[in-house]
């Protein structure tokens, strides 16, 4: 019975510190919310902001058909679908880990799209795009929760 209160307790330490690391001091607190409402809303807006290029986008790259539609559907069906995935692989993983590599794949899927020659190039830079998403989107909200502990922080941070 003492050995499984052991783990427990080391368990429930692990969450405040996630990846081992302390809790960011209150100074850097700050910025840290920053950082991760900035990821947060990027993952959200690509969406919207790729609607909206997309008839220059059509026109550059000679998208016709189904590659128009595939172009907003490559990042939403990766995004949505390994969106579990994320989340538990930041559990395994450590929380700062996964964020740091889902914000590496969302702006080399970034990078590639914006370089992208021809339409098969640009699907798969999105689908980069949308696991890199998946990747930040759980371990933002898990960072947060994680970081802001006391209740009046981590409700304006949760809020925010």
């Amino acid at each position: 019975m003492h050995k499984h209160r052991r783990i427990n307790a080391h368990a429930a330490t692990s969450l405040h510190h996630p990846a081992g690391a302390p809790v960011a001091a209150s100074k850097t607190r700050p910025v840290l919310l920053g950082v991760l409402l900035i990821a947060q809303l990027m993952v959200i807006l690509d969406i919207t902001a790729v609607n909206i290029a997309l008839p220059s986008l059509a026109t550059d790259l000679d998208l016709r058909g189904s590659s128009v539609s595939w172009t907003i559907t490559s990042y939403s069906l990766i995004f949505g679908s390994l969106l579990l995935l994320g989340g538990r692989a930041a559990d395994l993983l450590g929380r700062r880990r996964v964020f740091v590599s889902g914000l590496a794949f969302y702006a080399g899927g970034s990078l590639a799209g914006g370089l992208a020659p021809g339409p098969v190039f640009l699907l798969v830079a999105r689908a980069a795009q949308g696991l890199g998403g998946a990747l930040v989107f759980p371990a933002t909200l898990s960072l947060v929760n994680t970081t802001f502990t006391e209740g009046r922080a981590r409700n304006r941070a949760v809020a925010v």
